[in-house]
């Protein structure tokens, strides 16, 4: 997908131009767990900023990840079955939406002299928690890159935010395929223990919830197929 990234990070410099000074470029990249999304996300920030560092200093690309808004562990515990949000988290309803909407709210303000530093939360794998306040939007960050799963889910309260997006974006691969790798990617990172906990993570979280959000999204602008590369991190 090196070749896709680059011509679309080309795509999005030539589209910034077109897009008035009081305004961000906002892009949602979404697609089922393994399909490469941050990879590609990842890919597609770096060259969009090293093609605007040679043509306009004034702007920047900034990526940002959905994984931010999962809720804690201890808002999970706080649930009416704790362990069944433990074990579900990942799906829609173990994440802030709302909180995800607001921040999509405060990118679309028109950017002016007196705009302020807009922050989002990260995610600390080895915390398993989300970090607030983690990432800082600064007003020159005019091109923002929003990767995650439910990046524009159709559902309240996540569609709002997938409406206000300049661009949606779609990361298609065979479920299948995804699978086999996720697989490989839980005993790799130690997230299973086991080849037999690494299929059932695949089985009865992950791919559900894949299945789920591609049922259930909003019309994507863009389909880009996933395409793997021994190169590139484990998608």
């Amino acid at each position: 997908m090196r070749t896709e990234a680059l011509r679309l990070a080309e795509f999005l410099v030539e589209s910034l131009a077109k897009t008035p000074l009081s305004a961000r470029l906002v892009v949602g990249i979404a697609g089922i767990p393994a399909s490469g999304k941050s990879t590609f996300a990842q890919l597609l920030t770096n060259n969009t900023n090293a093609i605007l560092g040679g043509t306009n200093t004034d702007s920047r690309a900034i990526l940002i990840s959905l994984d931010g808004w999962h809720l804690t562990r201890a808002q999970l515990d706080a649930f009416p079955n704790p362990k069944l949000a433990r074990d579900r988290r990942g799906i829609h309803w173990t994440f802030d939406g709302s909180g995800y909407v607001s921040f999509v709210r405060e990118l679309r303000k028109e950017l002016s002299d007196s705009t302020l530093i807009i922050t989002a939360p990260s995610f600390d794998h080895a915390l398993k928690d989300p970090v607030f306040d983690d990432v800082s939007v600064l007003p020159y960050h005019r091109i923002v890159i929003i990767e995650g799963i439910y990046t524009f889910l159709s559902i309240e309260p996540w569609n709002e935010a997938g409406l206000l997006l300049d661009q949606k974006w779609f990361i298609q691969v065979d479920i299948e395929e995804a699978q086999q790798r996720l697989v490989k990617r839980h005993i790799v990172s130690g997230v299973a223990e086991t080849m037999e906990e690494a299929v059932w993570r695949a089985e009865e979280n992950d791919m559900p919830n894949g299945r789920f959000m591609i049922a259930n999204m909003l019309e994507p602008t863009r389909i880009i197929e996933s395409t793997y590369d021994p190169t590139l991190p484990l998608p």
